[in-house]
């Protein structure tokens, strides 16, 4: 698929096509990008269920036409019981079972705000009824079951067959959906319906959170009703790139959007426009390694910060990271921060307004965790904290953990707007940095950008080694010349799912919209 779609009035890009499809009957109804979203999210939800939900996490960065973009934490965090001495004994926190469901589910907190900046900006609004009414009608009448969630439950059967809840609803008939058979969720379009009739807000401080609350307790889990009424979705400033073609944004602590703004600024510096293959993903790489440290010696709850994260990002700083980037030798490379799965997608509007969101549960099916008669699997996103209590991610009740999500966007020179992103753990801001490299940089057509082979340093969904993973697709030379300049080089399939699910959209001078989705996933572009 080489080709990007393009449209007169909105674009959706979504890994899955029906989270596109109810985005784009939300436009056509006149509703914000924004409102486009939410309905995107609560059906994705449904429809890749190993990859995000309800009890996970979200992240939106919102570009207005007009002025500067607003972005919002809907991250939880670690509930009042998750004390270290919960883990005494354990060499880390587990990544199955009710403790590793430590942190509060933030996703539909952001729902709930970033209607509210909908509100703001359009003096208008649809239903909540009407937004989630697709999701609803998924989860009821069932989905087509997508071969990568029959693999992915497969794959990861031993680790969550035995979790409080796992095989009432993700399995049928003891073993896992087989791929284009009929998936039916009838405690989640419940759960789904009762949150059009009592409000988003009950997932919190209402009826539904008390009814979590008591599931939480039944399974032993870290959190609490008061950890669920005390959380809310914030809107920190984010972070913003100077580039020579344009101002950058993306989300700032917990998340690691620092590294995608630090890998695209240090690059910057480079002369990427002209670099071959194997020279291109060299120096991506190279200052991904540079990026990566500085993440891992600073990013962590933002009320914990040692430093401005922003002041990260200056020319100087980046600059001196720059020279740093041999073109002959790779850097030595350590261990990266381990897999993700994830959704991103993105909404462009008729007025302009663009969104970039991402929704995850971590890993695949998150904690496994599935609390009673709610049909939703709580994330284990709180496994990324440490029980060393001088470890900078030290596990602590009430701090948020750290997040490899991290949704992008741009505002370019030349009038183009962007939002772009992926799925993926270590993968999201490398994916990001080749995506603006080739479509911006090297002015390959946008599909053209997303379509092309990947690679990865590090681990992302489906991998555990940190080698530098590379599709099949790179020519021999290639993959040669990056050998010897001392990667260790592991070689993937074609197009392997391991590179992310990523996807973008332009909103070009002229108002049309271009949207491109990646054949590695089940997703579309769909505009009208």
């Amino acid at each position: 698929m080489m080709q990007s779609h393009v449209a007169a009035h909105g674009m959706a890009v979504a890994p899955h096509h029906l989270a596109s499809q109810s985005a784009l009957a939300i436009l056509r109804e006149g509703g914000s990008a924004i409102e486009a979203m939410v309905a995107a999210a609560a059906t994705i939800a449904v429809v890749y269920p190993h990859m995000n939900g309800l009890g996970g996490d979200g992240f939106w960065l919102i570009v207005p036409p007009d002025g500067e973009p607003i972005a919002i934490d809907a991250s939880g965090a670690a509930g009042e019981q998750a004390t270290p001495q919960a883990y005494a004994g354990l060499a880390r926190i587990p990544h199955r079972g009710p403790q590793a469901a430590l942190t509060v589910a933030g996703t539909v907190s952001g729902w709930e705000e970033a209607l509210k900046v909908s509100r703001d900006l359009t003096a208008r609004e649809l239903p909540l009824a009407r937004l989630l009414e697709d999701a609803i009608g998924y989860a009821a009448e069932g989905i087509p079951v997508t071969a990568s969630q029959a693999s992915a439950t497969a794959g990861k059967l031993h680790e969550l067959r035995h979790q409080p809840g796992f095989a009432e609803t993700y399995l049928v008939e003891g073993e896992p959906p087989k791929a284009g058979s009929r998936f039916r969720q009838s405690a989640l379009a419940s759960t789904l319906r009762r949150l059009t009739e009592e409000g988003l807000e009950s997932f919190y401080r209402g009826p539904l959170a008390e009814h979590l609350a008591r599931g939480m307790a039944q399974y032993g889990m870290p959190v609490t009703l008061r950890d669920l009424q005390q959380h809310r979705a914030r809107r920190p400033q984010p972070l913003r790139l100077e580039h020579q073609h344009g101002t950058l944004w993306n989300l700032a602590p917990p998340t690691q959007g620092l590294v995608s703004l630090a890998i695209l600024g240090i690059t910057d510096q480079l002369a990427m426009a002209d670099a071959d293959d194997a020279t291109t993903v060299h120096r991506i790489v190279e200052a991904t390694k540079q990026a990566f440290a500085l993440r891992d010696a600073h990013i962590t709850d933002p009320r914990h910060l040692d430093v401005d994260i922003q002041s990260l990002l200056t020319p100087a700083a980046l600059q001196a990271l720059a020279n740093k980037v041999d073109d002959r030798q790779a850097a030595p490379w350590g261990a990266g921060k381990g897999p993700g799965d994830t959704v991103w997608m993105g909404v462009i509007d008729k007025s302009g307004l663009a969104v970039s969101f991402i929704q995850s549960l971590y890993h695949e099916f998150g904690s496994g965790v599935v609390l009673p008669d709610t049909g939703i699997v709580w994330q284990n996103r709180g496994a990324s904290f440490s029980l060393d209590p001088a470890h900078l991610l030290a596990l602590a009740p009430g701090k948020q953990p750290f997040h490899t999500l991290n949704p992008a966007a741009a505002r370019l020179n030349d009038g183009r707007v962007m939002v772009y992103g992926s799925m993926g753990g270590d993968g999201q801001p490398q994916t990001q940095a080749a995506i603006f490299t080739r479509y911006v940089l090297q002015n390959a057509p946008l599909q053209e950008s997303i379509t092309r082979p990947r690679w990865l340093l590090g681990r992302t969904w489906g991998e555990s080694s940190d080698s530098l993973k590379l599709e099949g697709r790179f020519c021999a030379k290639s993959i040669q010349s990056l050998r010897e300049k001392g990667h260790e080089v592991e070689v993937l399939a074609d197009f392997s799912e391991a590179m992310g699910h990523a996807g973008a959209i332009v909103r070009h001078p002229n108002g049309l919209c271009e949207g491109a989705s990646d054949p590695r996933s089940n997703g579309s572009a769909a505009g009208y």
